[in-house]
């Protein structure tokens, strides 16, 4: 099993690495730490469409490059190593978009897949609730059926892209243990929004999502009714790979800048980098930052296979993540007191990291998914 870039693959990381370092980041930090509006936000999906984010590993029927999930997770990165603010949405957009392409019926592929693939649309996914966060089993949101609609209440929260969002897929109890996705389009069917102020990654949309008697046509049921946590979990598997790819991303962001700070700054009579402890810190960035991307891909190659892969994305979601909280902690500590001034951006890098461990199942529920592939027996309950 290879990992070498392909000369596509590094035409198309060499052609979004100028886009990102030419365009992107100058307009990014410009904006600065405030949130992001979504006609901005939507400009910079577009222009990100163009080089193959969200739409590469989808099929040209809508708009899609027929690539697969590895290259989508190399170009990925190089977002990561720019800002997780703009990432957060692209991978969202690139996931729900494989949900709806393996599971919506035909004339929802039609209404929505095109808009999300050029980054014109925003979707968001409904699964954890106050109350339900890795035990999406758990969830409480009811949809009953009334004729030929779904009337839909509850409660869903940290929902990535849920101020942006023109559809959300929201996941609903549907029966007695059974868990169903459903279609809602904001602007015909409504519901109310509200964004959670967190300590990082304020700039893209996380929110609360509250439904009240929301009535969605039953025709907007994406998959089989009773397959919502069959295809949540194929979802996890693309998701957690990027997420990987969030926390070793900000890794090799936080390794260049403390390689070129460490160069620059001089203690003791030569620079930094020439002493011992600095140079053990970033040589165990490096090499924890390529096991990382390692990790990320074999488990995506195996998605692309068709391989079952629950272990090997835990794997990569768990390490990468946590690669990312290390690797930024240790670049912060390289900068000294300047690392925690907002001169310098390791304070920021620190700050997203941090979250990383947390979405798409915490560390800890990643570890007891390894567990049960080499096992066979389950530690959840």
């Amino acid at each position: 099993m290879s990992f070498e870039m392909t000369e596509e693959q590094r035409m198309a990381v060499d052609g979004l690495r100028r886009y990102l370092d030419e365009v992107i980041e100058p307009e990014f930090l410009a904006h600065g730490d405030s949130f992001i509006p979504r006609e901005k936000m939507q400009k910079w999906m577009q222009g990100l469409a163009e080089f193959g984010l969200i739409n590469a590993p989808h099929g040209s029927e809508w708009g899609g490059l027929e690539m697969d999930w590895v290259t989508h997770l190399r170009l990925f990165e190089e977002v990561a190593v720019t800002s997780m603010d703009i990432g957060v949405p692209l991978v969202i957009n690139a996931v729900g978009a494989d949900l709806l392409a393996n599971a919506a019926p035909e004339h929802l592929k039609e209404k929505y897949l095109p808009g999300l693939l050029r980054g014109e649309l925003f979707i968001a996914m409904g699964i954890s609730e106050p109350d339900v966060g890795s035990d999406v089993a758990a969830v409480k949101t009811r949809a009953v059926r009334d004729g030929d609609e779904w009337v839909i209440n509850g409660e869903k929260t940290w929902i990535s892209n849920g101020e942006y969002a023109d559809i959300f897929v929201c996941t609903c109890k549907t029966g007695e243990g059974e868990l169903t996705h459903i279609l809602i389009d904001r602007e015909e069917h409504g519901y109310e929004v509200r964004g959670i102020p967190k300590m990082a990654l304020n700039g893209q949309s996380t929110a609360q999502v509250f439904l009240s008697d929301v009535r969605v046509p039953v025709e907007n049921t994406v998959g089989e009714i009773g397959a919502g946590l069959k295809n949540t979990l194929v979802t996890f598997e693309r998701a957690r790979c990027h997420m990987g790819a969030w926390g070793y991303g900000l890794a090799r962001r936080a390794m260049e800048e403390a390689i070129k700070y460490s160069q620059e700054r001089t203690q003791h009579g030569k620079p930094i980098a020439g002493h011992q402890m600095i140079a053990d810190k970033l040589a165990t960035m490096a090499t924890e930052i390529d096991a990382a991307r390692l990790l990320a891909l074999r488990a995506m190659s195996l998605v692309d296979a068709g391989q079952r892969c629950d272990k090997e994305c835990a794997m990569a979601k768990w390490y990468g993540t946590e690669v990312g909280v290390r690797a930024t902690r240790d670049a912060l500590q390289i900068h000294g007191g300047n690392g925690v001034t907002r001169e310098f951006i390791v304070e920021r890098l620190v700050r997203e990291a941090i979250i990383g461990p947390i979405p798409d199942g915490t560390t800890e529920i990643q570890k007891l998914i390894v567990a049960r592939g080499l096992t066979g027996i389950q530690a959840f309950r």
